[in-house]
């Protein structure tokens, strides 16, 4: 019996900003692969959903799963997956398993559910229940199924921790490496590189592998001068153009230069010039302009605050850099203050530093502020999606245009436009 898969949004994962807005919380990355991509190779089984916020109905994107409708949940059987457990790569056998002869189940990790297995008549529960993992092992009853593994909490982890979630997926997936590095490039360390075939690895480039190890996969490319140390991983398409790369995490069709240290990068993203970008997190479809450089650690080494639309919040951490969502703008010489969160659709410039929290779809520098118009947003992205041969589609036009009407009072607040 083929059970079907669909990831579900909770309240913690909706709040998930600046990128919750634009994409549920399953196509964002940690370590080599989206949480979708990570439940895909877990349980074999391609995901038929997202369960997210009503904003997202409409989402789509290459190869990504569509936000659906709770009622829409189909199939002989079901498995709901939260879409910020991380499950250990050990457990896919014991849940393929499950899977094979499915009966009515939750799932937990340390104690708390993070997925439901229905079977049966149970398929036909309330959809409400779907967005309350915590009625989980009542609605299912039987045994549930423990299983190792983490529930992120916060969207910062997303950053600080894929370097070791790196690492462990290449481990577990990409097996391991070459015995010798390409040609006219040097080797340190003796964690796994591993070299897909389809990669291009020109002249004059230095894998680390120090401190772990260096995925790239095929399709992408790594020009001279580049020095790539592991944890790290460069999806297909991608070009890393030369400079220091630090345990980042590159999504596909991106082009990257200059200084990065654990940074990720969703995907379709361009930092084609220098400056450094350290301890960040970079949406779909963002450009950053020659320089943009931003700050990863106070002067005073305390631990960083974030304002993530609903006031700063103390994340604990020493190093945060940056969260910039889908679809920002930065002009050149653009300098970012430690902690800084760009909305979704911001086209920022100017020679003064902007504030620490822009909302989403704000337009201006050097402190003049107003909403970026949503026609011109719009036409914008779909010049900019095509140049990659990617269509603006209507349903992600429907899904852009919510956003900017939902985020419309956030701006009015900050600077009354």
């Amino acid at each position: 019996m083929q059970a079907s898969l669909y990831l579900v949004d909770d309240d913690v994962a909706r709040g998930w900003q600046p990128f919750a807005l634009t994409r549920p919380a399953g196509e964002l990355r940690f370590g080599a692969f989206t949480q979708r991509e990570r439940a895909e190779r877990l349980t074999g089984l391609r995901c038929t959903g997202h369960l997210a916020a009503p904003h997202l109905a409409g989402f789509e994107e290459p190869d990504a799963a569509p936000v659906v409708a709770p009622d829409a949940v189909r199939g002989p059987a079901v498995l709901l997956l939260v879409s910020r457990v991380v499950l250990d790569w050990d457990v896919s056998a014991a849940l393929r398993e499950a899977l094979e002869r499915p009966t009515s189940r939750a799932l937990l990790v340390d104690g708390q559910p993070v997925g439901l297995l229905l079977a049966g008549e149970d398929v036909d529960a309330p959809a409400a229940a779907a967005a309350d993992p915590a009625t989980w092992p009542d609605l299912a009853g039987g045994q549930p199924l423990d299983l190792p593994g983490r529930v992120l909490t916060h969207v910062w982890q997303l950053m600080s921790g894929t370097p070791d979630q790196t690492a462990r997926d290449a481990e577990a997936v990409a097996g391991p490496g070459v015995d010798e590095p390409p040609p006219v490039t040097h080797r340190l360390g003796d964690a796994a590189l591993i070299v897909e075939p389809g990669v291009v690895v020109e002249p004059n480039v230095v894998f680390d592998l120090d401190e772990g190890p260096v995925w790239l996969r095929s399709g992408s490319t790594v020009r001279p001068f580049s020095r790539v140390v592991g944890p790290t991983v460069i999806d297909p398409g991608s070009t890393l153009l030369g400079g220091p790369y630090e345990a980042v995490s590159i999504g596909p069709v991106c082009k990257v230069h200059g200084e990065m240290e654990e940074t990720v990068v969703l995907g379709y993203s361009n930092k084609a010039h220098d400056g450094f970008l350290g301890h960040a997190y970079v949406g779909r479809w963002v450009n950053l302009g020659a320089m943009t450089t931003n700050s990863d650690l106070k002067n005073n080494y305390g631990s960083v605050r974030v304002n993530l639309g609903a006031g700063e919040v103390d994340t604990g951490e020493m190093k945060i850099g940056s969260f910039l969502g889908d679809h920002v703008k930065t002009g050149i010489g653009m300098l970012l203050n430690t902690g800084t969160v760009l909305g979704a659709g911001c086209n920022v410039y100017g020679s003064e530093m902007p504030p620490k929290y822009l909302p989403p779809f704000t337009w201006g520098g050097s402190g003049r502020w107003t909403a970026y118009d949503a026609d011109r947003f719009i036409a914008t992205a779909r010049t900019v999606m095509g140049r990659r041969d990617v269509e603006l589609s209507d349903g992600m036009e429907r899904v852009l245009r919510e956003a900017w009407r939902a985020s419309e009072s956030a701006r009015r607040e900050a600077y009354g436009s």
